[in-house]
């Protein structure tokens, strides 16, 4: 089976070899993770329990528990304080109680993960361990650059693994409340651009997906000078689309910029008519090639939704007429019948066309045209058909019907 387009490897039957080596495994781990222990519970946070976080993050990077161990011995001497004059976009954690506590003199990050850190020298601190120079400010850079740079292979081979991005994002938090804006910045547009890398990598990792929203959200925050990138990241969604139109997460990260776009657009009620018509196109045109695809039929029901849900809260288009409505549904039926013609036994269809019918007698009811709508029962009886596990589902709907 493929993950994503990514083949699994089989597994081969265990010798006893193979067992005796897991066993040794398991040893030296165990002995790994009782150091790490004992340091932290002496309160040892020094470079000699940092590299042991090292070896066993990327042996187990789903070990919280060691990412936080990691965390204390950063602010416990490899970090500044953060400036008086810094503008964190949240209050950077206090994880140590020692967190102004002044790097030993032999503290020098020496694990091959953290050479760059020993290479380009420890922070200078003043008496209070609090950084009041340039040369701080870098030092404090090439630390988070260093730790940004650590956890790289362990996303490669772990892309879905909370505790990397989550380690990430403490991170970045760092460079908002210890770096001058323009400084804390640049190291967020870094991360942009690997957020990019790694939806080329995997178009559908829905971790991905949502750090690269926090992390647009952090640049166009004030505390990183920010203005928006709402334009930009439509355009990104686009993209990624063009790519892949089974791509979930990029129609769904679309269905959440265009209220927001429109409205920094200002536009008025003809330009969301046109937006409007172009959104159904674009879904319309994709469906054609892909009616079996469920992620395509979720973002048309988003955008129907735009048309037929329009009471008590925003839309594209909330300026629509009772008659305008009715005819873009009507339109949609249309063009989803024609489907049936190459596709006779994919449930989407009958599906939308079973909700969409629905929704257009209540429209009629309005212009007081409900009897010129057909009748859904024929969609209900080819989804229940086509999908009889949902048969309570069904149920339900027929009797909503009978009801109404």
């Amino acid at each position: 089976m493929d993950s994503h387009g990514a083949p699994r490897t089989s597994r081969s039957a265990r010798t006893e070899e193979h067992r005796l080596q897991d066993l040794d495994k398991i040893a030296k781990y165990r002995e790994l993770e009782d150091s790490i222990r004992a340091q932290s519970s002496a309160d040892n946070y020094d470079a000699t329990l940092f590299q042991l976080t090292s070896k066993l993050l990327r042996l187990n990077p789903e070990y919280y528990t060691i990412w936080n161990v990691r965390r204390r011995c950063l602010t416990s001497g490899f970090l500044s304080v953060p400036s008086d004059g810094s503008s964190p976009l949240k209050a950077a954690p206090s994880s140590s109680r020692n967190d102004t506590t002044n790097p030993s003199s032999d503290c020098s990050l020496t694990s091959s993960s953290d050479a760059t850190l020993q290479d380009q020298g420890s922070p200078t601190a003043g008496r209070n361990g609090t950084i009041v120079d340039g040369e701080g400010v870098e030092a404090d850079v090439n630390v988070i650059q260093s730790e940004l740079a650590f956890t790289i292979p362990l996303l490669l081979e772990f892309p879905k693994c909370y505790w990397i991005w989550k380690y990430r994002k403490w991170l970045l938090e760092q460079a908002i409340a210890r770096l001058p804006a323009a400084a804390a910045r640049k190291i967020w547009e870094a991360e942009l651009a690997l957020a990019s890398k790694m939806l080329t990598k995997d178009r559908r990792n829905f971790h991905a997906w949502g750090y690269r929203r926090y992390v647009v959200a952090a640049l166009e925050s004030p505390a990183l000078g920010g203005r928006s990138m709402v334009e930009d990241e439509f355009a990104y969604t686009t993209k990624m689309i063009r790519v892949d139109l089974s791509n979930f997460s990029a129609w769904h990260n679309r269905s959440q910029l265009i209220l927001r776009l429109l409205k920094e657009r200002g536009a008025d009620d003809a330009a969301r008519k046109t937006f409007l018509e172009e959104e159904l196109g674009l879904v319309r045109n994709a469906l054609d090639v892909g009616p079996e695809d469920q992620s395509l039929w979720y973002y048309h029901q988003y955008v129907m939704s735009q048309i037929l849900n329009h009471v008590g809260r925003p839309t594209i288009a909330p300026a629509l007429a009772v008659a305008e409505r009715a005819t873009y549904v009507t339109r949609e039926i249309d063009n989803i019948k024609d489907l049936l013609e190459d596709y006779d036994d994919v449930k989407w269809i009958y599906e939308a066309l079973l909700e969409y019918t629905i929704a257009l007698r209540g429209l009629g009811e309005y212009e007081g045209k409900e009897s010129r709508v057909e009748n859904p029962q024929q969609w209900l009886a080819k989804a229940r058909a086509l999908d009889p596990m949902r048969a309570g589902r069904w149920n339900d709907i027929e009797k909503q019907l009978v009801s109404d």
